[in-house]
């Protein structure tokens, strides 16, 4: 008896513990940039050392976040400047970060840069294009922003917008606002 008190404290720590060294950063289940943004979500929580790859896709070699994650410029964005916020940014979450992101092949850290919002998060920046997240992407290589209403597009691994339209996937959307 005098065991079984005593082991269980220790058990319910080593629980912690393994919870918390699962392998690396797991994302919380609230939206950040390594993890799916939630329909109608504000804003992405900024995170450390998040990572930028390039995937293939029926549109080409584009550029993702870490986990696969479809990331958008915006055409109106000039300057290097976010000009997505309320409303658009319920739809199309900004990409952030506190530190700059780390490229996978084909990309170089020198391609990447940031803006500051309007509430002081840091938004990544790439060849000087705020990076943005589509509410209406649910999965890891979704592309159901791409060209809609003819202002969000995916960007090749030069930084080039490509304006091809994503099979199946309507050009406007009026409950995306932008």
């Amino acid at each position: 008896m005098h065991i079984a008190r005593a082991a269980a404290p220790l058990l319910g720590l080593a629980l912690v513990l393994s919870a918390c060294s699962s392998g690396g950063a797991t994302p919380a289940p609230t939206p950040n940039p390594t993890s799916p943004p939630d329909q109608g979500a504000a804003s992405p929580a900024p995170a450390s050392g998040v990572a930028v790859a390039l995937a293939s896709t029926g549109l080409g070699s584009i550029l993702v976040d870490g986990t696969g994650r479809t990331l958008y410029v915006f055409t109106p964005d000039t300057g290097g400047a976010s000009t997505c916020y309320d409303t658009c940014e319920a739809s199309w979450p900004p990409f952030t970060s506190d530190t700059p992101p780390t490229p996978g092949d084909g990309l170089a850290a020198a391609d990447f840069g940031s803006t500051t919002r309007t509430d002081g998060s840091t938004q990544v920046t790439f060849h000087g294009h705020p990076l943005y997240y589509f509410a209406g992407d649910t999965a890891a290589g979704d592309t159901n922003g791409q060209g809609l209403n003819g202002k969000w597009f995916v960007v090749d691994a030069t930084g080039q917008m490509v304006e091809q339209a994503a099979a199946a996937t309507p050009t406007t959307k009026a409950n995306y606002g932008y």
